[in-house]
C-alpha cells in the first residue's frame, strides 16, 4: 500500500509513537525505483533537496502487508482535481493570505471590486495546491 504524507519525518514519528516498526526515512540514490525494496539503492535520510515525491518510509502491518509512505509537499499538475486538503489551520491561513494578495492584484488589473471574491479565492487555492497555474 502506498500513502502520501505532507511531512515524512512527522509521519514516521507518529507511527513509532503508536508502536509501529517503521524504517528510517530514506530516498533513492537515483530516481524513485528504490521505493520497491528490490530495485535500486536506498540512502538513509530524506531527499537532500526535499523534493516532493522523493522521500519514503516503509513498514509492515501485523498481517504482513507492506506499506510505503511517500512525502508529497507539492502535487504535480493534474494530480489533484479539486480535492484540496490543508494539513493544519496555519497552512490554510497562509493559503488564504496568498490568495488575498493575488486577488488584490487581480482587482488592480480589472480596476473594480470583485463581488465574487470567494469563488476567485477558492479557484486560486485549489489550483495552487494542485500545481496548476493560479488565476490572474
Amino acid at each position: 500500500m502506498h500513502l502520501a504524507v505532507s511531512d515524512i519525518e512527522a509521519a514516521r514519528s507518529e507511527l513509532i509513537a503508536h508502536g509501529v516498526d517503521a524504517s528510517q526515512v530514506f530516498h533513492c540514490e537515483t530516481g524513485t525505483a528504490c521505493r520497491f525494496s528490490s530495485n535500486g539503492a536506498r540512502v538513509t535520510g530524506p531527499h537532500p533537496e526535499r523534493l516532493s515525491y522523493y522521500s519514503y518510509v516503509s513498514f509492515s502491518d501485523p498481517d504482513g502487508n507492506g506499506w510505503l509512505l511517500q512525502e508529497v509537499t507539492k502535487r504535480l499538475a493534474g494530480r489533484v482535481a479539486g480535492n484540496t486538503m490543508y494539513t493544519s489551520a496555519h497552512d490554510l491561513d497562509q493559503a488564504m493570505i496568498r490568495a488575498s494578495k493575488a486577488h488584490g492584484e487581480h482587482e488592480k488589473r480589472t480596476g473594480q471590486p470583485d463581488a465574487n471574491w470567494p469563488d476567485w479565492y477558492a479557484e486560486y487555492m485549489v489550483r495552487e495546491q494542485s500545481g496548476e497555474e493560479p488565476p490572474q
